[in-house]
């Protein structure tokens, strides 16, 4: 247990009844007697918390108040295992950030974390050495205008900017009203209104050139239109669903596929001979053909035609390379 925890706790104990004795004390915070005596003095000497020792009773209570005024605990009030989960929560997203971007301003967190931890530091330390985050498919493109764009998305505010578009190998330029982040795939994109296209798209932050807040207003584009263009498609791909995949996967990947989730709307069924069967909407397939492929023999196609012909126009592709 931490410092400021036990300080609180031996606080609470004696607000909870008049008398507490030592080893009550001692079994609830499971210390030493040196470090309960520690806390005791620091809760009198800066705390100016008035605890007396009475004789008579063999026990701990509060006292007649000093002179001088009461000062309140410090920080935050987190049990040892909530500020465990903050140093993990701290710690993944500092892994996870593999841009660079977050990391920087979530630094004050792990050293707040850290003082109220108190002595246990040197095991804080050590829990964030023993956990690794491998991001596999992180591009390592420095995102230069972050700032800009999340400050535009909390103002309301357009967006100018220069767009590198990676299948076109071009670059444009666009007015945007930015509507939402999302963090997809270990990569950064930005969901927008494009005045340029007049409709919405989606833009990785990596592909943003440059940024300039507007003083216009961005349009407000309502929840329901975003999830609609946003979630019913397969995928980091946008656009309203105008197809259904259904996919079976043999027994022996069902068993790890069963606890996937491909599509937030998708329906899942084990048929007697222990295949898997999925089936959810989607619009355009090249991220859906990616994971597709990359279950290979495990994983049979079964509607659309059309999804599964391109399954295996790129299945003779990659042979042709053998």
């Amino acid at each position: 247990m931490a410092q400021t925890e036990r300080l609180r706790e031996i606080e609470l104990m004696l607000m909870s009844r008049k008398y507490i004795t030592k080893q009550d004390f001692l079994d609830k915070l499971e210390v030493s007697v040196a470090t309960f005596k520690r806390d005791i003095e620091k809760l009198r000497d800066q705390y100016n918390v008035p605890i007396v020792y009475d004789h008579s009773e063999e026990a701990y209570t509060i006292g007649t108040p000093s002179a001088g005024p009461r000062k309140h605990l410090p920080g935050l009030w987190f049990s040892q295992s909530e500020l465990t989960a903050l140093v993990l929560m701290q710690h993944l997203l500092t892994e996870l950030d593999q841009s660079g971007i977050i990391s920087p301003r979530i630094a004050p967190l792990a050293s707040f974390v850290d003082k109220l931890l108190g002595s246990a530091q040197t095991s804080t330390n050590q829990l964030r050495q023993r956990i690794k985050v491998i991001g596999m498919s992180s591009r390592k493109t420095s995102i230069t205008n972050f700032e800009e764009v999340g400050l535009a998305l909390l103002n309301r505010k357009q967006l100018e900017i220069e767009y590198y578009v990676k299948s076109r190998d071009e670059t444009t330029s666009r007015i945007i009203s930015p509507q939402q982040m999302i963090y997809y795939r270990e990569n950064w994109y930005l969901d927008a209104h494009c005045h340029l296209r007049k409709d919405l798209r989606s833009f990785s932050l990596d592909g943003i050139i440059s940024a300039k807040i507007s003083d216009v207003s961005a349009l407000e584009v309502a929840s329901s239109e975003l999830n609609a263009h946003f979630t019913q498609s397969y995928g980091i791909f946008s656009g309203k669903s105008t197809q259904r995949a259904k996919l079976r996967f043999d027994p022996e990947r069902a068993r790890y596929i069963k606890k996937e989730l491909w599509h937030p709307d998708q329906v899942s069924s084990v048929d007697d001979d222990g295949y898997l069967i999925i089936e959810f909407d989607f619009n355009q397939d090249p991220e859906l053909i990616m994971d597709i492929l990359k279950h290979g023999s495990h994983v049979e196609v079964l509607e659309p035609k059309s999804l599964k012909e391109k399954i295996v126009e790129e299945m003779k592709k990659s042979l042709a390379q053998y």
